[in-house]
């Protein structure tokens, strides 16, 4: 069966969960005094079939995420990809970087400067600009990939130099956390980062986009100022391996 056979199976759970998401993230966006339309939905599709996910953009999904290149690439010409955005936000090594530089509107962990070169070189040479996001370890965990908050500042200032490519924001994967409120605290902290960048880049880069917060956590990082939430399971269901 090619990815994009019919299967019969009914999919309507996903419009209860799409309605349910979108209207979580309207509160929380009123909650924080925020209009709901300055936070985007991502659709996270790892493991996710392509008749899923072309549902889920019927429903309304523009702005789609993959964590890995391969599976990306897999799924590209079974997707309805006329009007949506597409951003790999999982851990990119610098060999995958040409292989989706025309693929994607957006990296969004950017965790080294090394990996800024190659996207930088590869953007050069496909006659693009390059949207990116630097990824923060915002927990300070050896586990995780992401730019140490020590080194942030100084990766940024070098990373906005370099053609090819725009600093637009950050992105953050958070420790797990037993409670909103522990959860807030790490959305804070990238938040204030985000804020103590527009200084030195300014006029290299146009900071706009605070990616935090997943299917568990999206409500406290709407509240400390998240403008993308990346959520998967709570619109598709437990992810099948």
């Amino acid at each position: 069966m090619t990815q994009n056979s019919s299967i019969d199976f009914d999919l309507s759970y996903l419009d209860e969960n799409y309605k349910r998401v979108t209207s979580e993230i309207s509160e929380a966006a009123i909650k924080a005094g925020r209009a709901p339309e300055e936070v985007s939905l991502m659709a996270v599709t790892k493991t996710v079939s392509p008749v899923m996910i072309n549902h889920m953009i019927s429903l309304g999904a523009k702005l789609i995420g993959e964590n890995k290149v391969q599976e990306l690439l897999s799924k590209l010409d079974f997707l309805d990809t006329k009007d949506i955005k597409m951003h790999i936000i999982g851990h990119l090594q610098s060999n995958k970087v040409r292989k989706i530089i025309d693929t994607v509107s957006m990296i969004q962990s950017v965790d080294s400067v090394s990996l800024a070169e190659e996207i930088s070189r590869q953007a050069v040479k496909h006659e693009k600009e390059m949207d990116i996001l630097l990824e923060v370890n915002i927990g300070d965990e050896e586990a995780k990939t992401g730019m140490p908050i020590g080194l942030l500042k100084e990766s940024a200032c070098e990373i906005a130099e370099m053609p090819g490519i725009k600093i637009k924001g950050l992105m953050c994967v958070p420790p797990i956390c037993e409670n909103d409120d522990e959860a807030r605290r790490y959305f804070e902290k990238t938040r204030l980062l985000y804020e103590d960048l527009k200084v030195p880049l300014k006029g290299k880069s146009e900071l706009s986009v605070l990616s935090m917060g997943m299917s568990s956590d999206f409500v406290p990082a709407i509240l400390e100022g998240a403008t993308i939430v990346r959520v998967g399971s709570s619109l598709f269901g437990a992810r099948r391996y």
